[in-house]
Order: structure tokens, then C-alpha cells, then sequence
């Protein structure tokens, strides 16, 4: 495994319970927008597996879930018994995923291998390509929600917004293209050095904009968040 990050404790990426975040290099994206540029250009020194799998027994008494995150975890080939290797120590596993490998994530939610799935949702279908940095394979991500949501396990799909990527018209209509999720968080841009098309360059919306967003999609999702 290509990790090279680890959070030792957080208390908000993995709902209702405490965990340790995982953070994998290398992404398949290039969202101009992400504060991992690091992860995204896989740059760092790597953290072993062994060392990662040691700290997690270690921790096992105090913390109750790993959240796997990047960069693009489902890159990473050892994956699948890297997750099997941290159920057997007994945690929960969430993972963070952008939705390009819908077999990979079929695979986990066959195998009961992960908890809990969150899924970025970028942009609406039409404008995917232009936000995500890449030319996107717009099938694979509605494949991969399409499977989210017919499945058993808990999740959400989330969004990071900021007004020169997504205007609100685009905000409302990619939550209608995802309409009848259980869980939907949108999450206000900010800014900071690490951005990966550097600082300064994009705006958070108002906290006043936001709720107004909120009111006209509510009805649409299971549950609503906005993270400011």
C-alpha cells in the first residue's frame, strides 16, 4: 500500500465515531480545487504498511474505525487485503472514494468488506470533465452511485463547492441527478496554501447562500449537512 498520510484520531470523517484516517498517494483527478495537492501528485515519503497495521493495533482500545482516504484509494491494488488485515484487527472501515472504479467498489460491497462509503460528487454529469481536471468516464460514476445507493450499507455522497467552479444552478441540478440518496453533504470551499491550483485562486460561497441551497434540495435527500 501507498500511504502517506496517517491522522492518529478525528472525530468528523466517520460519522459518530472516532477514527483514524488513512491518506493513500496517487489520484486520478485533478480537481483544481483540492487542498491534497501533495497526495495528488503522490509526492512524500511512503509509510509502511507494517508500520500502519502495528499503530492499529496499538490503538484498537481507543479508536473504533479506519477511514481510508487520499488521493483515490481504489488505485491502490493491495486494497482489498490491506481492508481484510484492519477488519481482522476489529474496525469499522470507511472509505473515500471519487467513483471511478465502480468494480472496485462493487467488489468491496460484495465481499462486505466496508462499512461506510463516501462519494465526491464533483459536478452535474455535463460539466464533470471541466471540474474534475480530467477527461471523466461519466458511466463509471453514475455506476458508482447507482451501486451506493441500492446497497445496505451506510454512506453519502458530498460535494465541495466554490462559485467559480459550481454556480448555484449547478449545485441544484447535480443533487437532483442524485436525488433519493440517503445522506448529502455539501462542503463550502477553503482555501488554503496546499491547493492544488494554489491559494487564492477560488471563493467559498456565503453561509447565507448556502442554507438558501439547502431549503430547495432538502426534500430531495434522506438527510441534508452543510459544512462551512
Amino acid at each position: 500500500m501507498n500511504f502517506k498520510g496517517l491522522q492518529k484520531s478525528s472525530f468528523i470523517d466517520y460519522p459518530d465515531k472516532i477514527c483514524t484516517v488513512l491518506f493513500t498517494g496517487g489520484c486520478n483527478f485533478r480537481c483544481p480545487f483540492c487542498h491534497n495537492s501533495l497526495l495528488v501528485k503522490n509526492e512524500g515519503e511512503i509509510i509502511l504498511e507494517r508500520d500502519v497495521l502495528e499503530f492499529l493495533e496499538s490503538r484498537k482500545t481507543m479508536i473504533e474505525a479506519v477511514c481510508i482516504s487520499g488521493g483515490e484509494p481504489t488505485l491502490q491494488k493491495e486494497l482489498v487485503s490491506f481492508i481484510k488485515k484492519v477488519k481482522d484487527i476489529g474496525y469499522l472501515v470507511k472509505l473515500d472514494t471519487n467513483g471511478t472504479n465502480p468494480d472496485v467498489i462493487k467488489r468491496f460491497l460484495d465481499l462486505r468488506l466496508v462499512d461506510y462509503i463516501a462519494m465526491d460528487i464533483k459536478a452535474p454529469f455535463s460539466k464533470y470533465s471541466s471540474v474534475a481536471g480530467v477527461m471523466v468516464d461519466i458511466n463509471s460514476i453514475q455506476e458508482s452511485i447507482r451501486l451506493i445507493k441500492n446497497s445496505d450499507i451506510d454512506y453519502e455522497f458530498r460535494t465541495t463547492v466554490c462559485k467559480e467552479l459550481l454556480s448555484q444552478n449547478d449545485i441544484l441540478e447535480l443533487s437532483k441527478e442524485i436525488s433519493g440518496a440517503k445522506r448529502y453533504i455539501i462542503q463550502n470551499f477553503k482555501d488554503r496554501e496546499t491547493v492544488l491550483a494554489g491559494q487564492g485562486r477560488f471563493t467559498p460561497y456565503l453561509r447565507e447562500e448556502l442554507l438558501e441551497i439547502e431549503k430547495e434540495i432538502k426534500d430531495l435527500f434522506g438527510e441534508i449537512k452543510i459544512r462551512f
